[in-house]
């Protein structure tokens, strides 16, 4: 039983109330910066799946654990507070939303390319999503929001009302991924992000646990030839017809 508006609804009624857009992809397919505009358009809260695991992978990273090592990340991840919300005015730094952990802002401290990287391997322990999807289900049981990740439209929010599958080529995605560590000031090169983005979506696609995949019940969108704001504007424009707007 769940409160919603002062009053007690089982979670079915709940989800009457309120709308979930459910988005998946690859990395730097565009998931975050489109979620986040979408989020402001429509008033919703954007939430980042991606950025607890990468949550997950730097406690490990601070603690000194070998990530591979699943019960004590387990522990780890248990124990932490993981808050998330749309950043304030006073936190319009570029990013595009705040991650707290027992109250510290780790924000960009998580999206380093070592975190990233060690979100992928966290991502492939069981009990690890088991923790977090419970985490990221209750933050979406009694509002609207526009969720992202790479198991959002079958594991964690399968009752959504839209699901998209937000892609694009590998070049391009490597390209955009490339030019945001640059901008970020992180010295890298264009050949070494591209290598690690394929070993990013070989383990994503191939996890055992809820890999990352097209559901029949997706709305395709390929982001290769479209600027972000269009892409924007095709998922506003679906959900307002959805939403009876």
């Amino acid at each position: 039983m769940l409160l919603f508006a002062g009053l007690e609804c089982t979670s079915e009624e709940v989800m009457s109330r309120t709308f979930h857009i459910a988005i998946d992809g690859p990395v730097a397919a565009g998931k975050g910066t489109v979620s986040r505009l979408v989020a402001d358009r429509l008033g919703f809260l954007y939430v980042d799946t991606g950025a607890m695991y990468r949550v997950a992978a730097l406690l490990g990273i601070k603690a000194g654990v070998d990530l591979q090592d699943e019960s004590t990340l387990v522990k780890l991840v248990g124990d932490a507070n993981i808050e998330m919300r749309n950043p304030t005015s006073q936190e319009k730094d570029g990013r595009l939303t705040t991650v707290l952990v027992d109250d510290e802002d780790v924000s960009w401290e998580i999206r380093t390319e070592k975190v990233g990287q060690g979100a992928s391997i966290v991502a492939a322990h069981p009990k690890i999503r088991q923790v977090l999807v419970k985490k990221q289900q209750q933050i979406a049981a009694n509002q609207n929001v526009i969720m992202e990740g790479r198991d959002i439209t079958h594991k964690v929010l399968p009752q959504a009302q839209l699901k998209i599958y937000l892609t694009g080529g590998e070049t391009i995605r490597a390209k955009r991924r490339h030019l945001q560590l640059l901008t970020k000031g992180q010295d890298v090169s264009f050949e070494e992000v591209f290598t690690q983005l394929l070993e990013r979506d070989q383990r994503d696609m191939n996890r055992k646990t809820d890999p990352l995949k097209i559901i029949p019940e997706d709305w395709v969108i390929d982001s290769s030839d479209f600027l972000i704001e269009q892409v924007v504007e095709l998922i506003v424009g679906k959900a307002r017809v959805m939403m009876g707007d």
